[in-house]
């Protein structure tokens, strides 16, 4: 049996190293290429795109595969859909491995938007100083407001277009309460921008804004593909897989 994990994030790694190994089981882990130097799975790996949703269903014919995970980031929202059309074309199952989104609780003043323009229309009315944390893509939406200050933290250098007062911090989580605490102090940051990207890794400083009686943009995740069963963790999706590798051999009986 051949699975693709269309990775890049912890959850994928993590289904890899549960997978790695498991006798009749080809795992290929599939990497965007958007950020230098990852951290890569076990098992064979691949870098960059498949040419959208009819390249990707091509690939799936010539290698074989029997099924796919889409273990990309919650934000990924374009490679999903093409994943999702090109499971069907190839008629290979497909599964969606998502980290389950944050919650708001007693004491976050969230501003929910829905995408990073509207993010950045918000920003004005609700401070000067602003944490982005929303990586190096996508920083063009917050380009016209000299107005403000922007800590920007990525893994990467980001490129044009992007504020024109601000910071990089070049860092990759997962990050520490303490360290969050002292950031928003040493910044006198008044407004945290971020994506509903979930898990612990990046969620301290959710908690020191809440602390610090901050308001938070939250950018809500783009919707699932509709019909594809979706799982929270790598021990779901492992099971998931593991079914499907014993329904194949019994089969083959």
């Amino acid at each position: 049996m051949h699975v693709l994990i269309l990775g890049g994030t912890t959850e994928a790694r993590g289904l890899a190293e549960l997978l790695h190994g498991t006798p009749g089981l080809k795992l290929t882990s599939s990497l965007a290429g958007r950020v230098a130097g990852p951290r890569l799975p076990p098992g064979e790996t691949r870098v960059g795109g498949f040419g959208g949703a009819a390249g990707l269903a091509a690939w799936l014919r010539e290698h074989r595969a029997d099924a796919v995970v889409d273990a990309t980031h919650p934000f990924a929202a374009r490679i999903s859909f093409n994943a999702a059309q090109a499971a069907a074309a190839a008629q290979v199952p497909l599964l969606v491995l998502r980290r389950p989104g944050w919650v708001p609780v007693e004491g976050d003043r969230w501003h929910e938007v829905t995408s990073l323009e509207e993010a950045a229309r918000s920003l004005p009315a609700l401070g000067r100083r602003v944490f982005l944390t929303t990586g190096r893509m996508g920083l063009a939406a917050f380009a016209g407001l000299d107005d403000l200050w922007f800590l920007v933290r990525s893994v990467d250098a980001p490129e044009p277009a992007h504020p024109s007062r601000m910071e990089v911090l070049l860092d990759r989580g997962p990050f520490t309460l303490d360290g969050e605490r002292e950031l928003l102090r040493r910044h006198r940051i008044d407004v945290v921008v971020t994506k509903d990207s979930g898990g612990a890794a990046t969620a301290p400083k959710l908690t020191a804004a809440r602390e610090a009686g901050l308001p938070v943009v939250v950018v809500r995740r783009p919707p699932v593909p509709e019909g594809v069963p979706v799982v929270p963790d790598p021990g779901s999706g492992a099971r998931w897989i593991r079914a499907a590798l014993e329904r194949g051999a019994s089969a083959d009986h």
